[in-house]
């Protein structure tokens, strides 16, 4: 689960664990680290698609906050000389919600795909594959990221400000997560959840709008939560019981590109119950 985001552009190589293992000053990043585990604020390094030299220290850097709960989600920007300035950031209200002015509101919406190649090779070739069919396309809407789980999913990414995270994109269905994101929509197809619900909650509300045809990105809450079943309302007043169970996966499969296959699971929904 990830409530809130903070994204920081970072050119050059990355490494596996990317804030300790970039060109960003390694003891910044372990700072950032710290905060962003003691306010559950999750940080991301991106960089702009295409060729992405080492531009030096002293270069204006794009960085991004995101709230992703349905309904107070946004997203702002900013252009940073010196990274070190996220320090001063709260993040323990950021985790809360609240931006205290950072920056500048966006009014569009922003595509992080996944390429880090020392975290999965997958993501690297696959990601990077899609994002070249976009020259000139969602200019400053796409973005390279360091990781965003479910690597044997690849091409995969997350949308900002609604945090919903997609795999095995396609350009089209790229496409449509941007245009619909700008209106309020959510793209249901390649979708595989929101973060700021837990992975129950994600695959019960998934459940609720393929079954009703919703696609209002804020209409949806989670009502209550317990072990195997998510009871979702609708803002107009309807409600949903959704049971969730988890179920083995056959064949077995990688969980990594180049993995050996594994036992693996999923989580699915039962049969809907309306309750009101």
């Amino acid at each position: 689960m990830a409530t809130s985001w903070l994204c920081l552009e970072q050119p050059g190589p990355w490494g596996r664990d990317a804030l300790l293992q970039s060109h960003l000053d390694p003891e910044l990043g372990d700072r950032l680290a710290s905060l962003a585990t003691a306010s559950g604020v999750r940080i991301q390094l991106i960089r702009r698609t295409g060729r992405h030299p080492d531009l030096g220290a002293d270069f204006p850097r794009t960085a991004y906050l995101a709230h992703t709960a349905p309904g107070a989600s946004w997203l702002r920007r900013a252009e940073l000389t010196d990274p070190a300035e996220l320090l001063d950031l709260d993040l323990a209200g950021l985790s809360s919600g609240e931006h205290g002015g950072w920056g500048e509101p966006c009014a569009e919406p922003v595509l992080l795909v996944c390429t880090n190649g020392r975290r999965d090779r997958c993501c690297a070739l696959r990601g990077r594959a899609l994002l070249d069919q976009f020259s000139g396309r969602h200019r400053g809407q796409l973005w390279e990221t360091t990781h965003t789980g479910g690597h044997r999913f690849a091409p995969t990414a997350v949308v900002l400000p609604t945090g919903y995270s997609y795999a095995r994109l396609t350009p089209h269905a790229v496409d449509a997560v941007l245009s619909d994101t700008a209106v309020g929509k959510v793209t249901t197809t390649h979708c595989r959840g929101r973060s700021a619900l837990s992975q129950p909650a994600q695959v019960a509300e998934l459940a609720v709008r393929e079954a009703t045809g919703e696609r209002s990105e804020e209409t949806l809450r989670v009502r209550s939560e317990t072990s195997g079943e998510v009871v979702l309302a609708h803002r107009d007043g309807r409600s949903w019981r959704v049971p969730v169970e988890e179920v083995p996966l056959s064949p077995p499969r990688p969980n990594s590109c180049g993995k050996q296959a594994v036992e693996s699971h999923a989580l699915t929904a039962g049969t809907i119950r309306q309750l009101s």
